[in-house]
């Protein structure tokens, strides 16, 4: 192969699914070296695209009508089984989206890493250990040797993603497909895998192709950009051209739809909503045949905080910090030590019995819309079960008026309320988790990322919402996110935590524009100046 042959060659593929084209034509390069950035919103080609590359698409449901896919001039578009068991993982590994899908829950970490050098590479033994061992330590893993043995529920979010990048770059493989590889990740750690995979990718001539919707990661990452809409790939070139100076109306809607505009801001005067005084939140650590207490993890460690009517305060720090065990422990659904009080209300004390009243309340919106919505449940069951459980002598017309309310109120058809939550997009799930918080008439919403899987246009559109139904019922947001670009939107205080302590405290505004502590500066270099060597 010459120094300008592609190393991988894309031409006019077409992918349907059934009288369903979700790919329509697309065509593109990636050389030896070279970082090719696939941006688009959810639905737009660029998964099964890549899934096309590896010819994981779920067959025969999903057909190639046309086209072609060349590795080294070797086509990959119907080949044998056996030549594509050497292509994946060996030429080509993908890094995919959701770790803990393609990671097996019954296997330790060091057998499904070692499985794929045993596999391409031939180790055995205490060579094969040591690899996996450098392989996790290269990927931020830490302490490797004391991870080996677990299971892939027991690592965080952020530990399984690295996993599934450690398997991948096991069989040092000429491509690397990386399908929304750091969405999971604290922005710190998010820098360090970017930097890594720059390193490796130096090393190794290896060739990336990135798939995401982050575009900052997009500006750090790539050499090439292809932008793709409704299966078609709508602008390409190099990245300095089609950022600075997009063509198409598409491409432009895009790059201006990063989340803007400032927080909404309520008086200074307002009630305190939420109060915490020395909130500990310590989990016991047991070893021995007897199970004693040997120790604690500290997950929230004496923190304080008063959030008024109106007001936002936004909470980042890094996976294990303790910012979701905050949300969690003020809304009593995890015991705590400390002070906690409601509408001035001292509630840390109370029974579930005395609770419950409080509870519609105070409502929280998870990160995972799909995870917290139950399949079984349509759209209006879900928003509506809350006023069952609070009203149950509600007539079933005037339950049915409010869910509809609800609903439209953050852009929904209330129409669509008898559909159920695999109909939606992720966007669309997320205003259906936001407005079964809302029918209950809330005070205080902790919100724990709820922005972190969605296409930034989308991202944009939820803080939009945010900030409009705040302004319109004066509610009290705990906004936990580790983008610290929604925050800076959202948010008029900010806590800074990190093993769960908080290091950090003050208005959001100053905290950007000057924080204090080295911690809170390499969250916000990581965030808005990410450095990748």
């Amino acid at each position: 192969m010459s120094e300008n042959t592609p190393l991988l060659v894309v031409d006019d593929l077409a992918v349907s699914f059934g009288p369903v084209q979700a790919v329509k034509g697309v065509s593109f390069t990636l050389a030896k070296g070279e970082t090719l950035a696939l941006v688009g919103e959810s639905g737009s080609g660029k998964s099964v695209t890549a899934l096309s590359i590896l010819q994981l698409l779920p067959y025969p449901r999903a057909t190639h009508p046309r086209g072609s896919i060349r590795l080294d001039g070797a086509e990959l578009v119907g080949a044998p089984e056996p030549a594509l068991r050497k292509v994946r993982g060996g030429r080509i590994a993908m890094v995919f989206q959701e770790p803990m899908t393609s990671l097996n829950p019954l296997h330790s970490i060091e057998a499904q890493v070692g499985e794929v050098l045993e596999l391409h590479l031939g180790l055995r033994g205490s060579t094969l250990r040591d690899r996996v061992v450098e392989l996790l330590s290269l990927v931020g893993i830490p302490e490797p040797e004391k991870r080996l043995g677990a299971l892939p529920h027991e690592l965080s979010g952020g530990q399984r993603q690295r996993v599934m990048i450690a398997m991948a770059l096991a069989g040092e493989p000429d491509i690397l497909i990386a399908d929304e590889p750091t969405t999971a990740l604290d922005v710190t750690i998010q820098a360090q895998i970017l930097a890594l995979l720059k390193g490796l990718q130096a090393r190794l001539g290896m060739a990336l192709l990135f798939i995401t919707h982050d575009l900052g990661i997009v500006r750090k990452m790539a050499d090439r950009v292809c932008v793709m809409n409704a299966g078609e790939i709508v602008e390409s070139g190099p990245l300095p051209q089609v950022f600075d100076a997009p063509a198409h109306p598409y491409t432009q809607r895009l790059l201006a739809a990063e989340p803007k505009g400032k927080p909404h801001r309520a008086g200074e005067g307002e009630p305190v909503v939420m109060a915490a005084r020395d909130l500990k939140v310590w989990f016991p650590l047991k070893a021995g045949l007897w199970r004693k207490t040997v120790g604690h993890v500290k997950a929230v460690d004496g923190i304080s905080l008063d959030l008024k009517r109106g007001h936002t305060i936004g909470v980042v720090g890094e996976s294990g910090s303790g910012k979701t065990t905050l949300g969690l422990a003020l809304l009593r659904l995890l015991d705590s030590d400390g002070e906690i009080s409601f509408g001035g209300t001292r509630i840390e004390s109370m029974s579930a019995g005395t609770l419950r009243p409080l509870r519609r309340q105070m409502q929280m919106v998870f990160q995972d819309p799909y995870g917290s919505l139950s399949p079984r449940m349509s759209v209006g069951q879900i928003v509506g079960e809350g006023l069952e459980v609070h009203e149950p002598a509600m007539h079933a017309a005037e339950r049915d008026r409010l869910i509809a309310a609800a609903l439209e109120e953050v852009g929904l058809d209330p129409a669509t309320r008898d559909r159920y939550p695999h109909e939606f997009s992720g966007g669309q799930r997320q205003r259906i988790a936001i407005a079964r918080a809302l029918v209950l008439k809330p005070k205080f919403i902790v919100l724990d990322e709820p922005t972190s899987a969605l296409d930034v246009s989308v991202q944009a559109q939820i803080v939009d919402l945010l900030r409009d139904l705040q302004a319109r019922h004066a509610l009290a947001y705990l906004f936990i996110s580790h983008d610290l670009r929604v925050v800076r939107a959202l948010a008029d205080d900010l806590l800074v935590m990190k093993d769960g302590k908080v290091v950090e405290a003050g208005r959001a505004d100053e905290l950007f524009k000057a924080p204090r502590t080295a911690y809170t500066r390499a969250l916000m270099a990581a965030a808005f100046d990410l450095e990748v060597a």
